[in-house]
């Protein structure tokens, strides 16, 4: 008696995965052989996309290693190879741009990294007085931009309160105002938040110490966390420009963001040696997403999915 049940139900439900399947996507077609239209203006779409985001991308990929790069032509190998456009770059100071972004990047990125876990942790794991106000304070932070902190930030760093000392013309100078972001420490503290506080007081229970609890169980907890905050900040400092003008007293301490404008002034160097210089502030971007991908990937999906 239930085998002719089952049978309607089962028709039915497929029914509706089909009629239901024409509405997967955002547009509302699907990859069925009876809609050739559909599939044929999606792949059209998808080539489109493809072409904007990459199209740049590729542009200074060829026109980076070609002898005569013209920007209004796009071309998916050079016409004619060369390494002549480092070259150009690297006598223009290209290396030592490059050697101290990655020294500025991975000071002020081990210090910001540092004070964000222990800051979030704080918000995250502890109640205190006036915790409300000092988180208002850190997201009120992030709705400043960096134009309206520039002329304070020089006076402070030309002369510390209380200290009498300037840091312009240091890396303290261009590491010290990068050491705290609102930004990662929000991301962090919510990461934190959702680890349950049974495993904390089990540890309690167990003899563990702040130290201790916060070295073996909050941090191993935070990894995926941990990766979208470094991934956003590395890009944060990197890409930062006002900061090093306000800090460097000569061009031997710019790094590549303010250096590849200086080149861009120099009417000699022409549109390769600029491309040269472009790719060579891509790649760092790129190794260190690739070596936080999986961190980063499930940091943005924790907490998507209840249950």
């Amino acid at each position: 008696m239930t085998a002719p049940r089952t049978a309607p139900r089962a028709a039915s439900r497929t029914a509706s995965r089909t009629a239901s399947a024409r509405y997967d996507t955002a547009l509302g077609w699907g990859w069925g052989r009876d809609r050739p239209l559909a599939s044929t203006t999606r792949l059209a779409l998808y080539a489109l996309v493809l072409l904007v985001f990459c199209g740049p991308l590729l542009a200074v990929l060829t026109g980076a290693f070609d002898r005569t790069p013209d920007p209004s032509q796009m071309s998916l190998i050079p016409r004619q190879l060369t390494l002549r456009n480092f070259e150009i770059a690297g006598e223009r100071g290209l290396w030592t741009y490059l050697r101290n972004s990655l020294l500025i990047t991975g000071s002020a990125l081990l210090l910001q990294v540092s004070v964000t876990v222990f800051a979030a942790y704080a918000l995250a794991r502890h109640r205190f007085r006036g915790q409300a106000l000092a988180l208002m304070v850190i997201l009120a932070t992030m709705m400043l931009p960096e134009e309206v902190i520039a002329i304070p930030l020089s006076l402070v760093l030309g002369d510390l309160p209380g200290l009498g000392i300037s840091l312009r013309g240091t890396l303290l100078g261009m590491v010290l105002p990068m050491g705290g972001w609102g930004f990662s420490i929000f991301v962090l503290s919510e990461f934190m938040k959702e680890i349950p506080l049974e495993l904390e007081e089990a540890a309690r229970v167990d003899g563990a110490g702040e130290l201790r609890i916060f070295g073996q169980i909050i941090l191993p907890l935070c990894k995926p966390g941990l990766g979208v905050v470094v991934i956003f900040g590395f890009n944060m400092i990197w890409d930062q420009y006002l900061l090093p003008l306000i800090v460097a007293t000569s061009p031997d301490q710019y790094p590549l963001t303010v250096g590849l404008q200086l080149m861009r002034s120099v009417p000699e160097v022409g549109i390769g040696a600029l491309l040269a210089g472009a790719l060579v502030a891509l790649v760092p971007s790129v190794i260190v997403y690739l070596a936080f991908q999986r961190t980063f990937l499930s940091g943005l999906t924790t907490g998507a999915v209840k249950g």
